[in-house]
């Protein structure tokens, strides 16, 4: 993999491929990189951070193309917290998301799995991967409703933001996914810290409940967590463990949040293209 740039600075993102994309009527920023298979990485709040660039850029150096959809925030910034704050209340009022609880799917996830049939259309294989995180968290499921969605992988998903039990999944399709995996073989990967404030154990265990097997969450104990040099928004808003491979991860070896990030590497390249490792 590429050596990691510094994320304490706005990141330039120059190595993407910037497209406006319409699908659906509507357009959209999507930053694209790489070859192979491809795979879908959804912004957490408050956008696309460095240390999502980041995470894209370790995809993409595995052998994918990533394609990075901007849904919200500046592209490259480091993550403000007055800032953030704001990008978090515009989200939760749009008409795009489905924040609170007994709203059903956010129909931004319609226009992601365009993206997503628009993505193995271009870069063919098996299908793609969709890795959603935080506010995005759950789309990655939702997305299953696109055939060509094979991999997906929750990462802290935080929404209903009023409900620690609830799924930000309309019941018909949570069914329907549930369905699809039993039938197709197919597994979800979900991952959060034990302390998360957005992402608490009450969510996995409904996860659970819906998936049956098919669910396979993991569960970072905090001491793992990254806590220096966290951007305002993850220290001053966030303000518990909760950023798996983005902002808490520790990039050092034999780092518990490195082992998360490698078994989502591996498991899209079993998934995408037959290999194990």
């Amino acid at each position: 993999m590429s050596r990691p740039r510094p994320v304490e600075h706005d990141d330039p993102l120059e190595d993407f491929d910037r497209r406006r994309t319409t699908l659906l009527g509507t357009t959209k920023d999507v930053l694209v990189a790489g070859d192979g298979p491809g795979v879908i990485v959804m912004p957490e709040m408050p956008g696309i951070s460095p240390q999502l660039a980041r995470f894209a850029r370790w995809v993409r150096d595995v052998g994918f193309t990533v394609y990075m959809p901007s849904l919200f925030g500046r592209d490259g910034a480091v993550p403000q917290a007055a800032e953030g704050r704001e990008v978090m209340q515009r989200a939760c009022v749009s008409a795009e998301f489905r924040a609170f609880a007994g709203q059903g799917s956010s129909p931004v996830t319609a226009w992601l799995r365009s993206l997503a049939a628009l993505a193995h259309s271009e870069c063919g294989g098996p299908g793609v991967g969709a890795v959603g995180m935080c506010f995005t968290g759950n789309f990655a499921l939702t997305m299953m409703l696109e055939q060509a969605v094979i991999a997906p992988v929750l990462c802290q998903p935080s929404l209903p933001l009023d409900d620690p039990a609830a799924l930000e999944i309309a019941p018909d399709e949570l069914g329907e996914v549930a369905e699809r995996l039993e039938r197709e073989d197919l597994t979800v990967l979900a991952y959060r810290f034990s302390g998360d404030r957005f992402c608490r154990a009450q969510r996995f265990r409904a996860y659970a409940d819906a998936l049956g097997e098919r669910f396979f969450p993991r569960v970072l104990p905090d001491s793992s967590a990254n806590t220096t040099s966290l951007a305002p928004f993850f220290a001053d808003v966030v303000a518990s463990p909760h950023s798996v491979v983005t902002a808490h991860l520790i990039d050092e070896e034999g780092e518990p949040t490195v082992a998360a990030r490698d078994e989502i590497l591996a498991f899209l390249r079993r998934r995408l293209t037959g290999c194990a490792a």
